[in-house]
């Protein structure tokens, strides 16, 4: 099986779409997937704290790779947007096994190098057009104490061509809902490029929340390759490299795709998922997930195992959950270490100030739902 549609179907989710259609036409159509290949690359300016040499795919060395599905792209959406679907992957080809983690976008954590503790979704908001993936690498390197080797972020427009690329996708959707103006009835339906992207984002009319949704985003995303594997033509490729070339940005090159197909498909056959979240609360008017300090340190642990790191003992005494920021006993005071104005926010790509928690958003959590 092709290693990036086992990856894909089992693991990685929303934002490895692209690079399924790059490998499942990668012999067939060479040059115009390395040309789109190029085109979506873009390099960041950073090294890792948790490592004293950069990863060699090459070698066959455990590295990991943070996901990001990005909030903006369509629906009148035009400025930085948030990582609204966020994972991390950790691959070990010695030991034939990989883990695959979706963290929670309010989990309340410190936002590195913006100076403030906010909502996880919100670091690739305030890094701004040039700096919000290293910001979002950043804070999650630092949350999960662990390398973050290598990024993939794909915004909802890619999706949204995606669909209709390969001609829609059926699914059978157990209960009607509406989001943003699109109602997605039940049963066994088609979705275009429009139900699709409500059938991917829609929590707040799940009996799951954000579990079912990140479910619902796995079974897309499943649907998705399993026709781009059956496509046939050159005209409907073209139609998904246009679709994934303007809509998605990889720090991967075409030799690490190439390398990772050849030499790590072993680990995709044994992958373990996790399910980063803890109990949600209102904080100065706003949700956030707070984090148990035990339960983080078993996952960072976990995942520093993965990498073939030690485990990390000086962590066990530091509460990154932030329940020491956490106003005890009143959760409707105000909340000095997240920002809850829109006073100093400065992240959208024209410049316009703009706070990150006043989306007009369905999928917003509004105080005791979640």
């Amino acid at each position: 099986m092709n290693l990036w549609k086992k990856v894909i179907l089992t693991a990685l989710g929303l934002v490895l779409v692209s690079v399924a259609g790059f490998c499942a036409y990668g012999i067939k159509m060479y040059s115009d997937a390395t040309g789109t290949v190029k085109g979506v690359y873009e390099s960041i300016d950073r090294t890792s704290k948790r490592r004293d040499t950069a990863v060699n795919i090459d070698a066959q060395e455990p590295f990991s790779v943070l996901l990001m599905g990005i909030d903006t792209g369509d629906l009148g959406r035009t400025e930085q947007g948030r990582s609204d679907t966020t994972m991390v992957v950790t691959i070990n080809p010695k030991e034939k096994k990989s883990t695959m983690i979706s963290l929670d976008r309010d989990i309340l954590t410190e936002i590195v190098g913006y100076g403030t503790e906010d909502k996880l979704n919100h670091a690739y908001a305030f890094g701004g057009a040039k700096g919000g993936a290293k910001m979002a690498i950043d804070t999650v390197e630092n949350l999960l104490d662990i390398p973050i080797d290598n990024y993939v972020s794909i915004n909802m427009k890619g999706l949204k061509d995606l669909i209709d690329a390969v001609g829609g996708i059926e699914v059978d959707n157990p209960f009607e809902f509406t989001l943003d103006g699109i109602t997605v009835p039940k049963g066994h339906i088609k979705l275009d490029s429009e139900t699709g992207l409500a059938y991917a984002r829609m929590r707040e009319e799940d009996p799951e929340g954000d579990i079912g949704r990140q479910r619902r985003q796995r079974e897309v995303v499943e649907k998705i390759v399993n026709k781009i594997i059956s496509l046939d033509g050159i005209s409907k490729y073209r139609k998904i490299l246009d679709a994934v070339k303007d809509n998605v940005r990889t720090d991967l090159t075409w030799d690490n795709m190439v390398d990772i197909q050849k030499k790590y498909m072993p680990a995709f056959k044994n992958i373990d998922s996790l399910q980063l979240e803890g109990e949600g609360t209102m904080i100065g008017g706003i949700y956030y997930q707070i984090l148990d300090p035990t339960k983080l340190y078993e996952v960072q642990t976990k995942l520093r195992s993965q990498l073939g790191l030690p485990e990390n003992k000086d962590m066990q005494a530091k509460d990154s959950s932030n329940y020491s920021n956490q106003i005890s006993g009143n959760e409707t005071g105000s909340y000095d270490g997240a920002s809850d104005a829109a006073t100093n926010y400065d992240y959208s790509q024209d410049g316009t100030n703009v706070d990150p928690n006043s989306y007009t958003d369905q999928n917003v959590v509004d105080e005791g739902q979640h």
